[in-house]
């Protein structure tokens, strides 16, 4: 997996916030809604970010989760090699949003380490609203076919169709998206996901966790990742819906984009 080289040391840094300050959930909500992403340090046991994740999310359970609501993201041994599982193994993860193949995926996601990997696991983040910036740089055809209704299908039989960008009645986007073989195309898509996974390859920013550290993005903008490791890598995800009003989606850089409206929810 080609990630660019770039800005990777002040990612943790310039999206940071002290979960243990006064006012540290309106601290969140007001970089969620300007960036979409947060930072957190100092959550060194289930306990503490179950804690956090409380404050911050109505938690939905998720087919892996514990009953708390949290998920433990390790290599099982067992899970790599079947489709939908890439994230329970030891390899490469592609970049994708939780819960693409249903039809409200949660809004948010924290994901926090408590145990890194020997060698290799970083997370690889790419903004939405900079992959689809990069796509229309390069001419407006793949953001625009991207943006048709119903032109993907992500999650098995009991999946959900829907498109790779939806575009509100009010111009914001969301994203959604999985690359493995839980995603199915309609043909007129198949030209262009290269220019889409070049755009977020592009995008992608590297962040590695030390224990303790994680992150809170908002799952209908930003796309994660993960490199292959060694080692008893071990996180814990909540995804959940804000306890605060989140605006839908993110504004594109230019309104001359014009994106033609999806009209569908995300």
């Amino acid at each position: 997996m080609r990630v660019a080289p770039a800005r990777y040391g002040t990612l943790f840094a310039s999206h940071h916030v002290d979960i243990r300050a006064p006012h540290a959930v309106e601290a969140c909500a007001a970089r969620l809604q300007d960036t979409g992403l947060v930072t957190v340090d100092g959550l060194l046991s289930r306990k503490e970010v179950l804690a956090v994740a409380e404050r911050l999310m109505r938690i939905v359970p998720h087919p892996h989760s514990g009953s708390d609501g949290l998920t433990a993201i390790y290599d099982t041994g067992t899970h790599a090699h079947r489709i939908g599982f890439a994230g329970l193994g030891h390899g490469e993860l592609e970049a994708h949003t939780e819960r693409a193949g249903v039809p409200h995926p949660p809004r948010l996601m924290l994901l926090v380490c408590l145990h890194p990997a020997d060698e290799g696991g970083e997370v690889l983040l790419a903004d939405g609203h900079d992959v689809l910036a990069s796509l229309c740089a390069e001419g407006r055809d793949a953001a625009i076919v991207l943006s048709k209704p119903r032109t993907a299908y992500f999650g098995a039989g009991a999946g959900h169709p829907s498109q790779v960008f939806t575009v509100h009645v009010d111009g914001r986007v969301s994203v959604r998206l999985r690359q493995d073989g839980l995603a199915r195309w309609s043909p007129i898509i198949h030209p262009y996901l290269p220019f889409v996974r070049r755009a977020i390859t592009g995008c992608q920013r590297r962040l590695r966790l030390e224990p303790g550290q994680g992150y809170l993005l908002d799952n209908h903008r930003w796309l994660h990742a993960r490199a292959g490791f060694s080692g008893d890598r071990l996180c814990l995800r909540a995804l959940g819906d804000p306890l605060f009003p989140m605006q839908e989606g993110f504004t594109p850089d230019s309104i001359g984009i014009s994106l033609p409206k999806t009209n569908d929810v995300v």
